[in-house]
């Protein structure tokens, strides 16, 4: 009976993997042109960076809100299928805003991260049902697999259209990428339905409790929580790097989303390991993935070297890969099953916050220092290793 249930599982798991590579098509595709085509549309730099900045920290900060809503209502299947149809609807929606429809898609971008925000919490809770029986870190890697198999695939689908667009103005090229992004949404909601329908009580995957477990922030949640914080605030975003090796380097620009997708084959196959690594040590295989990562500041900005910079970038997937498998893995472990969508959502929430800020901070830094920048960077994700394993060894104290 043990084998089919596991059986099941991992048939869960890689439907909803699907799932995640078409979304990530669709919205990791449009990532790749929005920043363009709002500055066409009439945006100005400070009102991109403004609504991008107010997207995200929505799109996290909102997360604890509909996690709790989640664990309140046990509703996990209408809360993620609400968040995927506001997710994926926005995006093609953006080729219907006309030439000087800025406002418009600005809006739209604040309905797409409302939308992650909705079902984010739910989406993970649900995995983790099923991640359960197969091992979090080995579950939540393979997810990770399949997303970054979409987000690599979404960019070079529009490649691909704007090859067969080359006569057309680019504003109306744009639009036709944003519209044709509409198939893997498409795609996306027919196979969620699908899996809904094959899996309509995910929940039943996890047995429940002997006896009701409440969540309270403390110990082992709160020092992992401080650590996960740490690690996002110094860790880089990649459109600081890009930029950064736009300006340093003579690289053709074509090139630059090819770093990219290198990057994003890395973090695919980092959170895969990892993840199998987690599922042995536990949290200590993040000390593992932050002592590898961390550095990367240091080769991609402090030294003027191609190779070294290859590397760097290398690294830098390493942490992204080992972030999107391990960090969501360890919180199936820790917090309760009852009360798992609200730790999620804190999770998500305390770490887009931290990301924000340090994102913020570091873009502020690298005008004034690259080396304070550097520094600051790997420091506040090694200092994250202290709460890592504080928290490991409060977890196995409590669990011995």
């Amino acid at each position: 009976m043990k084998r089919q249930a596991l059986s099941r599982a991992m048939l869960f798991i890689v439907l909803f993997g699907i799932v995640s590579l078409f979304s990530d098509m669709t919205h990791e595709g449009a990532s790749s042109i929005r920043g363009a085509y709002l500055s066409m549309l009439g945006a100005s730099a400070g009102t991109i960076g403004f609504i991008s900045g107010l997207g995200e920290m929505i799109g996290y900060s909102m997360r604890y809100v509909f996690g709790r809503i989640t664990d309140r209502t046990k509703r996990y299947w209408p809360m993620t299928i609400l968040g995927y149809v506001l997710d994926i609807l926005a995006v093609p929606a953006l080729a219907l805003v006309g030439s000087h429809g800025w406002i418009a898609a600005c809006i739209l971008l604040v309905v797409q991260r409302m939308g992650k925000a909705i079902k984010k919490p739910a989406k993970d809770t649900i995995m983790s049902f099923a991640a359960s029986q197969e091992g979090a870190g080995k579950s939540f890697g393979l997810q990770e697999v399949l997303d970054q198999i979409g987000a690599f695939l979404g960019p070079v689908l529009l490649y691909l259209v704007m090859l067969f667009r080359q006569d057309d103005s680019v504003l109306k090229t744009y639009a036709v990428c944003f519209a044709v992004l509409a198939i893997p949404g498409a795609i996306t909601l027919i196979l969620l339905l699908i899996t809904r329908a094959k899996f309509p009580n995910p929940e039943q995957f996890e047995p429940e409790p002997k006896q009701y477990i409440p969540f309270r922030l403390g110990g082992e949640f709160i020092l992992y929580i401080v650590g996960i914080s740490l690690f996002a605030f110094g860790f880089i975003d990649y459109s600081v790097v890009a930029m950064h090796v736009a300006k340093t380097y003579a690289f053709a620009p074509e090139t630059l989303p090819l770093l990219y997708a290198g990057a994003m084959l890395v973090d695919a196959v980092a959170a895969l390991g990892f993840g199998l690594l987690y599922d042995k040590k536990g949290i200590r295989a993040l000390v593992w993935s932050t002592l590898l990562s961390a550095p990367f500041a240091v080769l991609v900005f402090a030294a003027q070297s191609i190779p070294l910079l290859l590397v760097g970038i290398v690294m830098w997937g390493v942490g992204m890969g080992a972030q999107e498998s391990i960090l969501k893995a360890a919180v199936t472990n820790i917090v309760p099953k009852q009360s798992r969508a609200t730790g999620y959502g804190i999770f998500e929430c305390a770490f887009g916050v931290c990301w924000f800020l340090g994102s913020w901070l570091l873009g502020e830094l690298y005008d004034l220092s690259i080396p304070v920048m550097v520094a600051v960077s790997v420091a506040a994700q090694l200092s994250a290793i202290p709460f890592y394993l504080a928290s490991a060894k409060k977890h196995g104290a409590a669990n011995a």
